[in-house]
């Protein structure tokens, strides 16, 4: 209600004014703190000796102060348009006054006792905002389980400082209170939800950090912005333990990451890694390559639907992602590695003369058995010690052995009849003897075992997935025990054609970093502990089980929506997969997120009827939040021009209603550029989404359907959802699904011809 017409008006004003003016202070004292601190640094930079600890001490410390500062100053400025949005009043058993508590993004104490002005809402006792019911209540914080009565649930809407709306509550969030927060402009909505998340959702951002979470959420129901507030919770839970750097977030694309670059920092967290596969990868393999464009890739499985004609190998380019991004792929890898290992040690014993150090047979062992467990390359550096080891202990012996024998040669010169002059000159040449003979056992002994080492085969992991691909015997042996001889053949030359032309596919990265992983080893301990993995379906399991052997005693958040699995050809096809395949059937939290906020009841009704069509009965369909809107309008047109007219006139006038951010959604990029000149007319600035953007631009935008998904819009108008370009396969469905589930407000679906029979 208005906060005005609220009874608790005057002691909420009182307490809202309160919190502003510390604020203020806070932010006054915290500005010239840091200001204080950024000349002391510069001071000791500027005089710093090379020698002197103590100058690099205070340089490291007051660096921490420093950003520690600007970080407070970051949410000190947020604070001062909405200091907090919660209220709750806790009465702990055995107390006989109740805590006051106001919740908001960040915390704030009063300098001079310490006392709480503001609780920040990943702190244990908030949890009794999100989950707790009016009466008796509980929650859990390090001390233990503190229980009481929960007195005063209360919500606010404050904005730019101001006390605009006050309601009283018992579940997280009242009906008035939501359909405010829902029917925002998308573009505010991603960094408002922290007011708003609901008990399932909460659940998802305090699960346990170490149990693998995997979380299937359907279209709008928060499952981005939930991940982002995890990993906001888990770096304060555990800021003891952990850095931000120690927590990772892999987004499907370097849009994507662009979209919600906003939202961590707006949480009040700094330096979480954020990365996409592709980049990740690179990091990984540690070599510069060029890689073909996945979505050229969808779009010639897009364009073949539409079209009808044949694309040349479509069906076989398909099979080949599917094998490549298979968990057998990984045995076809596993078998190609076990033929390396067993041709890896050279069939020569490794000589000192005529003294045998190891023979092949041993060192075969040493190498296959005992240090088997390890990468290759960390075998070979034990076996290199063991080489250098035995080596010395060897030519100690050989050395002792020839000067014995030199010894017993000339004691025997020595002790024979005859001149004196000619046994002193067969000594002579005794002793010369056995110095050429030990210089030689030294030269030797010095090169040895670099040399054997410099045998060895060096490929990069590039070079023996190019190698396995090459070996056509070799692949055709080993991969034809999972699939038939055509894919076989294919997959292994069409890889190859890529391959040779210094280009990778997505479909390879996992295998090249697996061979790495299994030959060399990681170069170095990678810091990363918590990874979140957002729009999961179109992971493979490979890749899951790659980030998994790669990032050791790592955790993962794992969250998607198979029904938005459009890239179901190197996608999972059921969460089954990544329980049994990569967290090899340890238990795993599985939660699910039904209630869809984005859309309202009649968008959500009709997309849900396009799922319909998918002959999957299993799939989670969204449950829409009751917030009525207009009826979806499917509109018949009968040419383009007629309809990029009617799009351009709805444009202007739903610009002048005040929404901000439109999407006109074809199904392929080639009907973008076909709209693309028609619709400048509407808004000149209007652009198309090509996936290669490194920035998100909001505004007026032409996407193609696959790019769309994970983005949201005020409205969205569908250029031409017709039965040539909507068939009732899998990917149609998904890709319409995907396009109707986009708006927040307004969806409007038109076509040429016959309507497609998803409608």
């Amino acid at each position: 209600m208005p906060a005005a017409n609220h009874p608790a008006y005057r002691e909420e004003l009182e307490r809202c004014r309160y919190t502003l003016d510390y604020v203020e202070k806070s932010l006054d004292r915290s500005v010239e703190k840091r200001k204080k601190v950024g000349t002391e640094l510069e001071n000791v930079q500027r005089h710093m000796s090379g020698d002197n600890s103590a100058d690099y001490t205070s340089i490291m410390v007051n660096t921490l102060i420093h950003d520690t500062l600007a970080l407070k100053i970051r949410n000190l400025h947020t604070a001062r348009n909405k200091p907090y949005f919660a209220r709750i009043d806790f009465l702990e058993n055995g107390t006989d006054k109740a805590e006051k508590l106001y919740i908001g993004k960040m915390s704030l104490a009063r300098d001079e006792d310490q006392e709480i002005i503001i609780v920040d809402w990943r702190a244990p006792i908030a949890n009794l905002y999100y989950e707790g019911r009016l009466g008796p209540a509980d929650y859990i914080c390090p001390d233990g389980n503190i229980e009481g009565q929960l007195i005063l649930k209360r919500q606010f809407s404050i904005n730019n400082g101001n006390l605009e709306e006050i309601f009283d509550i018992d579940i997280t969030t009242n009906d008035e209170f939501l359909q405010t927060y829902l029917g925002a402009n998308a573009e505010n909505r991603l960094k408002e939800i922290v007011s708003t998340i609901q008990e399932e959702q909460n659940k998802i951002v305090r699960a346990p950090m170490w149990k693998p979470l995997i979380v299937q959420g359907v279209a709008g129901s928060g499952k981005t912005t939930i991940a982002l507030h995890r990993i906001a919770y888990l770096i304060y839970t555990f800021e003891k333990s952990f850095e931000p750097e120690n927590f990772m977030i892999i987004a499907p694309n370097r849009l994507f990451l662009n979209y919600i670059s906003e939202v961590l920092p707006e949480l009040g967290v700094e330096r979480v890694k954020q990365t996409t596969f592709e980049d990740f990868a690179a990091e990984l393999i540690g070599k510069k390559f060029k890689l073909t464009d996945a979505n050229d890739k969808l779009n010639m499985f897009v364009n073949y639907n539409t079209t009808g004609e044949q694309v040349s190998n479509n069906k076989l380019v398909r099979q080949a992602s599917v094998m490549k991004t298979s968990m057998y792929f990984k045995d076809i890898i596993d078998d190609y590695i076990n033929r390396i290992e067993h041709s890896f040690i050279p069939k020569q014993d490794i000589m000192l003369g005529t003294k045998v150090i190891f023979s092949y047979e041993e060192l075969n062992q040493l190498f296959l058995t005992q240090y088997g467990m390890w990468p290759i390359a960390q075998r070979m550096n034990e076996i290199k010690k063991s080489i250098t080891t035995r080596l010395k202990t060897s030519k100690q012996e050989f050395i002792a052995q020839i000067e014995f024998e030199c010894d017993r040669k000339i004691a025997k010169i020595r002790a024979a009849s005859g001149d004196e002059k000619e046994k002193q000159g067969f000594v002579i040449k005794a002793f010369e003897k056995r110095d050429r003979v030990l210089g030689k056992i030294e030269n030797i002994s010095k090169t040895l075992v670099k040399e054997y080492v410099d045998s060895l085969p060096k490929l990069s992991p590039y070079q023996y997935y190019k190698d396995l691909m090459e070996n056509k015997s070799m692949f055709d042996n080993i991969a034809g025990r999972f699939v038939n001889q055509k894919i076989c053949e294919f997959t292994r030359q069409y890889t190859l054609n890529i391959l040779n032309s210094k280009m990778l596919e997505l479909e390879d990265l996992a295998p090249i970093i697996y061979l790495k992983y299994k030959i060399y080893g990681m170069d170095e301990k990678i810091p990363v502990r918590h990874i979140v993995i957002d729009e999961a379906q179109d992971f493979s399991a490979f890749q899951f089980y790659v980030l998994k052997k790669i990032v050791k005693d790592s955790s993962f958040t794992v969250l998607g929506d198979l029904c938005q699995g459009i890239h179901s050809y190197r996608g999972v096809r059921s969460w089954e997969e990544i329980v049994d395949n990569v967290f090899e059937g340890k238990k795993c939290e599985f939660l699910t997120l039904e209630q869809s906020y984005r859309t309202t009841v009649e968008i959500m009704e009709a997309a849900n009827r396009v799922l319909d069509k998918l002959d999957n009965n299993s799939l989670l369909k969204g449950k829409p939040v009751i917030r009525h809107g207009e009826p979806v309008e499917i509109i018949l047109k009968s040419e383009l021009e007629d309809i990029a007219g009617d799009i351009s006139k709805k444009i202007i006038a739903l610009k002048a209603k005040g929404h901000k951010t439109i999407a006109v959604i074809c199904k392929t990029f080639e009907e973008c550029e076909l709209f693309l000149p028609l619709l400048r007319k509407a808004d000149k600035n209007i652009s198309i989404i090509t996936g290669k953007e490194k920035e998100y631009k909001s505004g007026i935008v032409i996407v193609p359907s696959y790019l769309s998904k994970g983005l949201e819009f005020d409205v969205v108008l569908i250029s031409n959802a017709n039965s040539e370009n909507y068939t009732d396969n899998e990917l149609d469905i998904k890709l319409l699904y995907v396009a109707m589930t986009r708006p927040l407000h307004r969806l409007y679906i038109y076509y040429l011809g016959e309507k497609s029979l998803l409608l």
